[in-house]
């Protein structure tokens, strides 16, 4: 058990000067307009197709994921459908299609991580949404509370039970990420389930009951055993792989020795400019609070 000074928990919001980050899985390009249109239009609506954790983009010189017609239409299989926004005034919809249907012609398979770089981010943050949303859908066909079946909502992203009233939302998982300062140094710690030698931040998910801070405090004394003071808000990004929120922040070192728990943490160190191992790709708030320390981490007035 954790046991933490209640002064520790103040949290500075002002964010971290000169860190640049992307939120690229947010997707503000898409206004949510309710209540959602009766019916799906005939024409005029665009389309995000759906498969597994994946999506369909089209190949060529500019790939898209938006199709300008019903999946249907070109002879997939639609399992289910789902409004997402509006984009520039036209309504969006992620159809999801099984795993035996044909693509639509002109179209392949792709992961979303995998659609970095290859299609614009506001497109790369709508694949993300169309996944988490489907994955909803998928999983909320009946009522938790008394078995009967589901009714999709108009008015907001959600569903209510017609027998019992329950209503069930989205699932969203708040986790949060951290990085340590120690002088010129970086805490970083490689999981059981990164890639070989690869090392990212601290990170982990929020409990019930638990403030943010306390959290940052908790993951870095359970995977590292070290101490940590001057918590400050860096920034955030949804993250739906599957449904995360992350919430970053920088911290300074306090005390303690490392001592990994052997169990999500497999190694720990601290590291300096000069010798950082493998980081994640540009893709996550993990390298972005990276790439901030690297060129601004030890000014003093930094975060």
């Amino acid at each position: 058990m954790v046991f933490l000074n209640p002064v520790s928990n103040l949290v500075q919001q002002d964010g971290c000067p000169g860190m640049k980050h992307t939120a690229r899985f947010s997707t503000d390009s898409l206004s949510r307009n309710y209540p959602e249109p009766e019916e799906i239009p005939a024409s005029g609506a665009r389309w995000v197709v759906v498969w597994d954790t994946g999506v369909a983009v089209t190949t060529g010189p500019a790939p898209t994921i938006l199709l300008d017609r019903h999946p249907a239409s070109s002879g997939c299989a639609v399992a289910r459908s789902q409004y997402l926004g509006h984009l520039s005034g036209r309504p969006v919809y992620a159809a999801e299609i099984s795993g035996a249907a044909p693509l639509p012609g002109g179209m392949v398979y792709s992961g979303v991580r995998e659609l970095s770089g290859t299609v614009p981010d506001e497109e790369l943050a709508i694949a993300g949404l169309a996944v988490q949303i489907i994955g909803f859908d998928r999983t909320t066909r009946f009522c938790g509370v008394c078995g009967e079946g589901m009714r999709q909502l108009r008015t907001e992203r959600a569903k209510r039970c017609p027998a019992c009233g329950h209503t069930e939302y989205p699932r969203l998982s708040p986790a949060i990420i951290v990085l340590v300062r120690n002088a010129g140094s970086v805490l970083m710690v490689q999981s059981r389930q990164a890639p070989a030698a690869r090392y990212s931040l601290v990170a982990g998910f929020v409990e019930p009951g638990e403030d943010l801070v306390h959290a940052v405090h908790r993951e870095v004394m359970e995977e590292t055993g070290i101490r940590i003071t001057n918590v400050r808000y860096a920034g955030s990004e949804p993250w739906p792989f599957p449904n995360s929120l992350m919430i970053a922040f920088v911290a300074d070192y306090d005390g303690g020795g490392i001592v990994t728990d052997g169990t999500e943490v497999v190694s720990a160190g601290w590291f300096r400019r000069d010798n950082l191992p493998s980081v994640p790709p540009k893709l996550s708030i993990a390298r972005s609070l990276i790439d901030w320390w690297v060129e601004n981490g030890t000014r003093p007035d930094s975060c």
